[in-house]
């Protein structure tokens, strides 16, 4: 049983269910009124502006009815109701004692432990089945990763992977991408050599949050995949020399790509963290660094420490999973937090695989309208 108070001065309510208690200003509860006169019925767009909304915005009466928080505003004069359940699932109170290093809702930080239970799906399944699909891209949403198997053999299929949950996007690789052995090839993925974990494209801003590989061809020994949890490298460093991980958090790297009439460049911090000191994205690839000029002279010899020793966890086998994918199987990684890698592979037989990148916005606006009926028959 929800219960309300409201302060003297009528500028904040206190919220209790019995258990938990937060504390809500009268402008933020104002802002964030679900009443049709403030939002547009089906989108919940907003309808007004900050502007609208008096500065002195108070509330002259608090009281629970019907399952409901009731709030009378002054100077508006106008009652609205409130669910408290929203409230509490939206709390602000306490936030500013979150610790640095945080993880996304739902993320799980994962090693080498995760290799007996890869998330998998199976591409029939997840493009016909609501419920496989959601279970599927919550996988993804949850470790970074996520295999797809049982998909067509046939060029292009890659984009029937990107089409269970948003759109490709388009990069100066063309919508598409060739992974195999070249003579005098213009990038190293496209050797048989193995390649350290790393995030692909740092040098883009934005950097294409999501990539897909797909297998086509694959009788060539070794040349296995592999992923390694950004986060969990990152938590690491923290927990080993916060002054390291904090001098690659504070200072940008710099990337760059070069190519015939290409020239990508971006300036990011290896580990990027919101400014609440949750971990947002980590960048780590070592064929892409360009010269590190934004670091003072005093602090680059940490800074260079810090990096390396970020490398050596990034490469120690404690953190890995790798798996060998089969024609018509796939993988997909968050690339602002999956660093991905090959194993070496020989010159006898075939290995043909297709990449694309895509966004992990597709993926999570995918999964809440999958998960939406569901949550609201639980209700």
């Amino acid at each position: 049983m929800f219960q309300a108070n409201l302060s003297q001065d009528g500028a904040i309510v206190t919220l209790s269910d019995g258990g938990d208690t937060a504390r809500f200003h009268a402008i933020w509860l104002r802002d964030n009124a679900w009443d049709e006169q403030t939002r547009a019925p089906g989108n919940g767009q907003r309808l007004i502006a900050l502007r609208d909304i008096d500065a002195k915005v108070h509330i002259t009466e608090a009281r629970m009815a019907g399952g409901q928080l009731h709030l009378l505003f002054a100077p508006e004069g106008r009652s609205i109701a409130y669910d408290p359940a929203w409230l509490m699932e939206n709390s602000y109170d306490g936030k500013d004692q979150r610790a640095s290093g945080w993880l996304a809702d739902g993320a799980e930080a994962w090693d080498a432990s995760l290799m007996g239970n890869v998330p998998t799906g199976d591409f029939n399944a997840v493009q016909s089945d609501p419920s496989a699909r959601a279970a599927w891209l919550a996988q993804i949403a949850r470790y970074g990763f996520a295999k797809l198997q049982n998909g067509p053999i046939e060029d292009g299929a890659l984009f029937r992977v990107v089409d269970l949950f948003g759109h490709v996007r388009k990069t100066n690789y063309g919508d598409k991408f060739e992974v195999r052995t070249e003579v005098n090839p213009t990038n190293l993925a496209y050797t048989g050599l193995g390649l350290q974990a790393h995030t692909d494209n740092p040098y883009r801003d934005p950097v294409p949050t999501v990539q897909v590989l797909y297998c086509l061809e694959s009788s060539a020994a070794g040349g296995e995949n592999m992923v390694v949890d950004g986060f969990a490298a990152a938590q690491r460093l923290r927990e080993e020399n916060l002054d390291w991980f904090d001098v690659l958090s504070r200072h940008c790297a710099r990337f760059e790509y070069v190519s015939d009439g290409v020239r990508l460049q971006s300036r990011r911090p290896m580990i990027e963290l919101d400014p609440d000191g949750a971990l947002r994205a980590v960048r780590f690839n070592n064929r892409s660094a360009a010269a590190i000029t934004d670091v003072p002279f005093d602090e680059m010899a940490t800074y260079y420490a810090a990096y390396r020793r970020l490398g050596e966890i990034i490469d120690d086998p404690g953190m890995e999973v790798s798996f060998r994918l089969e024609p018509g199987e796939s993988f997909l990684v968050d690339n602002t937090r999956v660093l991905h890698a090959r194993k070496g592979y020989s010159g006898a037989g075939t290995r043909w695989f297709q990449g694309c990148y895509a966004d992990m916005d597709g993926i999570r606006s995918t999964l809440a309208a999958l998960r939406a009926p569901q949550e609201e028959a639980a209700q």
